[in-house]
């Protein structure tokens, strides 16, 4: 899909976008199917309405053999800003081009709007990744008590043969 063609933009709430959507892994097949299941969530979003996709088929990456990677171009209309902020923070795009409107006013609670919603997401993520981080504290020590007792066991085993 070339530059986007999306008409120009009259009713200035409204934003045209086009998000690239980047996948990898395999098999090939199943990152097209990953990427149609996407845009049809995308679908289903208050304030986003697909206007337009492209799903380019799946190459073999080099650098990792039996791995594939493809993208989709989507063209979307927004009714919002904070349309806009959700499909950022909900489907990390690769990429996003903001085709219309050249101006995008905002008032400030929108802009409020906006960043409740960045610390919001930013503390969910920050909470996940100490949750992570006290999971692998407790498989490593739980991992260096095992091996600590298989060690004494297999000592065992060696002093009782001698």
């Amino acid at each position: 899909m070339e530059k986007t063609n999306l008409s120009k933009n009259t009713d200035d709430k409204r934003i045209e976008v086009v998000a690239i959507m980047e996948i990898l892994g395999r098999p090939a097949e199943h990152l097209v199917e990953t990427l149609e299941k996407l845009i049809e969530e995308m679908k289903k979003e208050k304030g986003i309405q697909v206007k337009n996709k492209s799903i380019k088929e799946p190459t073999e990456m080099k650098e990792k053999n039996g791995f594939y990677s493809t993208f989709a171009e989507i063209e979307l209309e927004l009714e919002s800003v904070e349309a806009l902020a959700l499909l950022v923070f909900k489907y990390m795009p690769a990429h996003i081009e903001v085709a219309s409107p050249e101006n995008i006013p905002l008032k400030n609670y929108e802009v409020g709007e906006i960043f409740t919603e960045v610390t919001r997401r930013l503390h969910s993520y920050d909470k996940m990744v100490q949750i992570i981080q006290t999971e692998k504290m407790i498989l490593e020590n739980k991992l260096r008590e095992v091996l600590e007792e298989k060690q004494k066991t297999s000592e065992k085993k060696t002093s009782k043969k001698k």
